[in-house]
């Protein structure tokens, strides 16, 4: 686990690079959609946070919604837009429908709604660990998923920002804000966009000092992370990742944000453990 190149900002702690040993686990090939969150929601009558809350954020080039229910920008991310009405079925603004994305990523959901959904679909979030193993698809110290160069002969293979960030994006993957989750060639383990596209939560409790503090000494079995702390994990970037402000695209790279968050591009990806 973590950064060999020291490319990531020291605050985010994504060294030293030290091994951990994993039992066998399961994880699903894409983040949960659309359509899945629905089934979920018709089932079991949940409701989410931002839902409840009745406000989320957007970012401000993608937002749909009448001049009132733009509240306000975010105070350090002016990018960020409070936008009331904004949710999982209206992800740019009330004006907003999923209705034509039943296969792009849900987004507005907290760690909170993540757990809900694992819990009713017999499943469970990732560990930090396991999210990072799977998404390197077999290829250990590597950037990315398919190796070290963002590009691959010119294609791009993740949805990430293009352009002069947060005001012009010049769309050369095709996408302003979520893709579908197969819109991009998997990684050696049949993974889907495990960098890019949204946020992904992570089981663990997130803390940047967590790494340097591992043991040094043995391998570590089936790491859960602190025992305290506020914030959860999140980990692969998203659609706004860009090199000039924030290059959490690569698979080492690592975030988080207290567990009631939601925002338009956070997401989730479920997994399980391996039955004996």
């Amino acid at each position: 686990m973590g950064d060999p190149f020291g490319d990531g900002d020291p605050g985010d702690g994504e060294g030293p690079v030290h091994e951990v040993t994993l039992a066998p686990y399961l994880a699903d090939e894409t983040a949960v959609t659309n359509a899945a969150f629905a089934r979920f929601v018709k089932t079991s009558g949940y409701v989410t946070e931002a839902e409840r809350l009745g406000v989320s954020a957007v970012f401000h080039l993608a937002v749909e919604a009448a001049r009132g229910d733009v509240l306000h920008h975010l105070d350090t991310t002016p990018w960020w837009v409070a936008v009331k009405g904004a949710d999982w079925r209206h992800p740019a603004g009330p004006r907003s429908s999923i209705g034509d994305l039943p296969h792009h990523p849900v987004v507005h959901v907290t760690w909170h709604d993540a757990q809900a959904y694992c819990r009713w679909a017999g499943k469970r979030l990732l560990t930090e660990a396991e999210w990072e193993y799977a998404a390197r698809g077999g290829l250990a110290g590597r950037r990315f998923p398919w190796g070290d160069e963002l590009h691959d002969g010119g294609a791009w293979r993740l949805n990430v920002w293009q352009g002069d960030f947060p005001a012009r994006n010049t769309l050369d993957d095709g996408h302003l804000t979520t893709a579908p989750v197969k819109s991009y060639r998997p990684n050696g383990y049949g993974l889907y966009q495990s960098v890019g596209n949204v946020w992904e939560w992570c089981a663990d409790r997130f803390d940047p000092a967590y790494y340097a503090t591992f043991p040094t000494d043995r391998p570590a079995t089936d790491p859960r992370g602190p025992d305290h702390g506020t914030h959860r994990v999140l980990r692969g970037g998203s659609y706004l990742c860009h090199d000039s402000y924030c290059n959490r695209y690569r698979v080492a790279a690592r975030s988080g944000n207290t567990p009631d968050s939601a925002s338009a591009n956070v997401g989730f990806r479920c997994g399980n453990s391996l039955a004996s």
